[in-house]
């Protein structure tokens, strides 16, 4: 009897994370049209120009406050970040409270869902 029941409880710790890992994955589609409040300051063409920020052109995975031609806040040129899922959600979220410095003016997304969605679209600009 126990072991059926360590059994079920397991499955259902298995079945939502594998849940919560498909939402964590978003939608590039929802997040290109969330991104075009992004746009007034980011380009994201390859090699595309910079604009107030930097173009985000093959941003996941790189590190923070390298993209050639920008001039950075000394924070984010000091920042030992590296953009992934979890720090994009973490910066999008409220920029200046997650790094403290940043030039960066836009006040974040507050919604989960708009910041999975965006992240999702950056990762498919490679």
């Amino acid at each position: 009897m126990k072991s059926s029941m360590l059994l079920a409880c397991g499955t259902a710790i298995v079945m939502t994370l594998a849940a919560s890992t498909a939402m964590a994955a978003g939608d590039a589609k929802k997040g290109e049209k969330v991104f075009k409040k992004c746009k007034a300051c980011h380009t994201v063409d390859e090699g595309g120009k910079n604009k107030i920020g930097p173009n985000l052109f093959g941003v996941v995975g790189k590190k923070a406050g390298t993209h050639d031609g920008f001039k950075y806040s000394k924070a984010m040129k000091e920042a030992d970040i590296t953009w992934d899922a979890a720090t994009l959600d973490a910066f999008l979220k409220k920029p200046k409270k997650y790094l403290k410095g940043t030039k960066m003016s836009f006040a974040g997304l507050k919604k989960d869902s708009q910041r999975q969605n965006v992240i999702a679209y950056l990762e498919t600009l490679k």
